[in-house]
């Protein structure tokens, strides 16, 4: 598969059979780099912009995201989310499990639409409060 490296446009079948630890693989990546694009501005220290960056990426951060946009997603992203929750294996000591099934589900939800839809990635993105406690 001969694909270009920054972009992607699958079909919605042809994504739907990706599994969703790959797609949360993929959705944690896409995930961050997108945080990190939010907190270039205003410059801060690059501890600083690690320390916001982390602050959002880590999984109790990504689980409140999920149950702020969930009410606004279709059924078949909401399938999504479901395959996602459904993927998580080992659980990390700091987290609980359910917190990091929501997290693993956003992440899968974030790597389904890079695949297929970017358009509707950038709307749902832009639903989440990347505010952080200065």
């Amino acid at each position: 598969m001969n694909a270009p490296l920054l972009s992607a446009s699958l079909s919605n079948r042809e994504a739907r059979q990706i599994s969703p630890g790959i797609l949360a693989y993929v959705g944690d990546a896409v995930y961050e780099l997108y945080v990190r694009r939010c907190f270039l501005e205003p410059p801060r220290r690059p501890n600083d912009h690690h320390r916001c960056v982390v602050e959002q990426v880590r999984a109790e951060r990504q689980a409140q995201h999920l149950d702020a946009i969930e009410a606004r997603l279709s059924e078949a992203e909401l399938d999504v989310v479901r395959r996602g929750r459904n993927a998580t294996g080992r659980v990390p000591r700091r987290a609980d499990r359910q917190t990091y099934q929501r997290a693993t589900s956003l992440e899968a939800l974030v790597g389904y639409l890079y695949l297929c839809d970017t358009s509707r990635l950038d709307e749902v993105l832009s639903w989440l409060d990347l505010s952080i406690a200065d």
